[in-house]
């Protein structure tokens, strides 16, 4: 599922605008995104949670030509899905 069709999706459960449901999804994004820069971390019982994490700085290899290059430091986002979201899965699956 992409964007516009998370937008429309959302617009049709929701029974609202797909102008409202993309400012839904901007809020979300905004809200998550301040909340991992300020905490660190995001937790949505049952769903899930997102954790900002440092990658540290490596080596990389071009599998091209083997050239060696320096892959600078960063941070990144891990998820560890909720009890309650593998279940469902794990649910949806076995039918």
């Amino acid at each position: 599922m992409n964007r516009r069709e998370l937008v429309k999706t959302l617009a049709d459960k929701l029974s609202v605008t797909q102008a409202e449901a993309m400012r839904f999804v901007q809020a979300w994004e905004e809200t998550t995104t301040e909340a991992l820069e300020s905490d660190g971390s995001l937790m949505l019982l049952g769903f899930g949670t997102f954790s900002a994490w440092e990658q540290t700085e490596r080596i990389g290899r071009n599998p091209k030509n083997g050239v060696a290059y320096m892959i600078r430091a960063r941070k990144s986002v891990k998820f560890k899905p909720g009890k309650l979201l593998l279940k469902q899965l794990n649910v949806s699956s076995s039918k």
